[in-house]
Parts: structure tokens; sequence; C-alpha cells
């Protein structure tokens, strides 16, 4: 998945695939995860707030299932 790069602190890249709702996020410890069944709502707003880490952990975080991936 293609990633692009973001103005954050703890997280520096993030990747959607619309078709299969998956979010795909970097955060700075090198670590990266794919969130599953995410909408693309979800995704938008996370790419246009500039608190990405409080919106993660408000929206994302637990919510959605996950795996990591790196």
């Amino acid at each position: 998945m293609n990633r692009i790069p973001v103005a954050s602190i703890d997280i520096t890249h993030v990747g959607y695939d619309q078709d299969a709702e998956i979010l795909e996020i970097q955060f700075s410890s090198h670590s990266v995860y794919q969130y599953f069944n995410v909408p693309s709502k979800i995704y938008d707003t996370l790419m246009n707030t500039p608190t990405k880490e409080e919106y993660y952990h408000t929206h994302i975080g637990q919510r959605f299932p996950y795996r990591r991936v790196e």
C-alpha cells in the first residue's frame, strides 16, 4: 500500500485502500499497523485534522480490528 507522509509527531505516514477499507498507519517508532473496516470518512478526517494523534486515539486506536505488519 502506498503511504503518504504526514505532518505529525507520532504518525509519520498514512495509507488507505478505499475498496478494502484498510487504513495503514506508520508510527515514528517505524511500526506499521493496518486497521480494517475503516470508512473513508475516518481516513478523510484523519488526513485533514491538525491533531492526528488525538484523532487516532479517539476514533481509530482500539475501535477497529487491526494487525501489525511491520
